[in-house]
């Protein structure tokens, strides 16, 4: 059974249709506003969670803080460096086997979930190393 949705979630969802990745609260509120589609940015945030709830939008928080939401259609996995902050996403996910026997142990609908690891990527490990040469020279 689908739940009634207001004017702004369908709203919310119909831009989130059209962006292939994460965006924030803020940028869906001035993607709204350049498209006459005003509407409050505490009224942003509401629909959001009404429809994190729901299980039609994903929210995933970067290491800095920031908030990126984007339809619940897929898993989404990524590494993500701690010091430029460049995620890369992952295709493959070992945790599949995990959900369904989670689901049935626990009677928990699961509408999606996310993996994510955190480290250095390749370029901030060779500026790092390169960094650490100076010191000792």
């Amino acid at each position: 059974m689908r739940a009634i949705r207001t004017r702004s979630q369908e709203r919310i969802l119909n831009l989130l249709k059209t962006i292939k990745q994460g965006i924030s609260a803020q940028d869906i509120y001035v993607e709204l506003r350049n498209s006459n589609q005003s509407m409050g940015l505490a009224t942003v945030y509401r629909s959001l969670e009404a429809l994190k709830l729901e299980g039609l939008v994903q929210v995933r928080t970067l290491a800095n803080g920031e908030a990126l939401y984007s339809l619940a259609q897929q898993d989404k996995h990524h590494l993500t460096c701690l010091q430029c902050g460049v995620s890369i996403p992952i295709n493959q996910c070992p945790v599949h086997n995990l959900e369904d026997q989670l689901e049935s142990s626990h009677k928990f609908k699961i509408f999606y979930h996310t993996l994510e690891f955190f480290g250095l990527c390749s370029q901030c490990q060779n500026l790092q190393a390169a960094g650490a040469g100076m010191a000792t020279e």
